[in-house]
């Protein structure tokens, strides 16, 4: 869960995400909605991928990026744990 945490501290990173709500995409189709490199984006994605946010299946001659949205309903349920407790110590 550390590895996701981290992952989601970027704004770019998670800017991607966003963008993979809508549809899967290549890395060229998401490095079109930056002003950064392509080779800066593929990074980017190399990290949301070690973070098991984001899965990679290759279509073709293109590789394409969709969301684990298992890791989400994780992170939810953990921060949703979090909460119930109401801040109270044990």
């Amino acid at each position: 869960m550390h590895e996701a945490f981290k992952a989601l501290a970027d704004p770019t990173r998670r800017k991607i995400l966003d963008l993979l709500k809508e549809q899967d995409l290549t890395a060229g189709e998401i490095a079109n909605h930056f002003q950064v490199s392509k080779p800066s984006i593929s990074q980017h994605l190399k990290l949301l991928k070690a973070a098991h946010l984001v899965h990679d299946e290759k279509k073709g001659q293109f590789v394409y990026y969709s969301l684990n949205l298992t890791v989400f309903q994780e992170l939810l349920s953990w921060t949703m744990g979090f909460f119930e407790k109401g801040g109270k110590q044990p």
